[in-house]
């Protein structure tokens, strides 16, 4: 008789251990420890993304001003091809009077050069 009764302790032992060992092994305390332990062992992979994303972030502003730049240049030589126009015509007939003057040096009296126009 000694034998189930021996049995019956047995069992209520060890069921009274597991569940100690499961109340410990699920504590506040212990997954604040995992937590701590988790945090401890990705932080520097993600402090090393953190600084990588911010290097990233600082040449893309950089390469996205360098592109504005050059967008309002191309657009400034648009807006003053007007001017060119203008100076090109300036030269053409620069060019005329130097022709005429030259002609009038040498004796020949080439046409009359035109008429600046106000452009």
């Amino acid at each position: 008789m000694e034998e189930p009764e021996m049995q019956l302790k047995g069992k209520k032992v060890t069921d009274k251990f597991t569940e100690s060992v499961y109340v410990l092994a699920n504590e506040p305390s212990v997954a604040l420890y995992r937590l701590q332990e988790h945090v401890r062992r990705s932080l520097p992979e993600l402090a090393q993304h953190k600084a990588d994303m911010q290097r990233w972030e600082e040449q893309s502003q950089g390469a996205i001003y360098t592109v504005e730049y050059a967008c309002s240049a191309v657009k400034n030589l648009v807006d003053s091809s007007v001017y060119f126009r203008s100076v090109e015509g300036l030269l053409k007939q620069a060019i005329n009077i130097r022709d005429h003057m030259n002609a009038s040096a040498q004796g020949h009296s080439p046409e009359e050069p035109p008429l600046p126009s106000s452009a």
